[in-house]
């Protein structure tokens, strides 16, 4: 239990760095949050990896992501297993899964390149998301564990504070 503690601290230690990113925005300012949104999904992969050789269930994990979500800048994860079907995440009541083709007509299709092997990390800009049409940012990471997206999103309400 431990261990996830320290995991769940250095993912909101990470997320609150991000929010100190976007809070100072300037030239640049963009870059930098992507790539703390990257770390914030690696730290998420590697957490999910640690969770489940733990013995974590899938309820516990999503508790632990609903924990860090609520605490930090991060709006969302999106963790999916080899299919593009979530797996976990800390938004109930969602039935979500990933294109499989990232040519696919799909705001979030260019995820599915994490699924092939042809990408270790894909960053989108801001848009409006296919679940619902408000404007969030995603980063994904390929899964440590197996083939898997994972995803962090911030909505458009965290991009935009000063």
């Amino acid at each position: 239990m431990r261990v996830f503690r320290w995991l769940t601290a250095l993912v909101a230690a990470l997320a609150l760095l991000g929010g100190i990113a976007m809070g100072n925005r300037q030239a640049g300012a963009d870059d930098a949050v992507s790539r703390h949104m990257v770390a914030e999904a690696t730290l998420a992969a590697h957490f999910v990896d640690a969770a489940l050789r733990a013995g974590m269930d899938r309820d516990a994990i999503n508790a632990v992501l609903r924990r860090i979500a609520d605490e930090t800048v991060i709006s969302e994860f999106w963790v999916s297993d080899e299919n593009g079907e979530i797996a976990f995440t800390n938004v109930e009541g969602v039935d979500f899964t990933f294109p499989i083709d990232p040519a696919s007509d799909s705001q979030a299709a260019p995820f599915a390149a994490l699924l092939t092997g042809d990408e270790t990390v894909v960053v989108q800009g801001a848009a409006p998301r296919v679940l619902d049409g408000a404007t969030f940012q995603y980063v994904g990471v390929a899964g440590v564990d197996q083939t898997r997206i994972v995803q962090v999103g911030l909505s458009a309400a965290e991009l935009d504070e000063p």
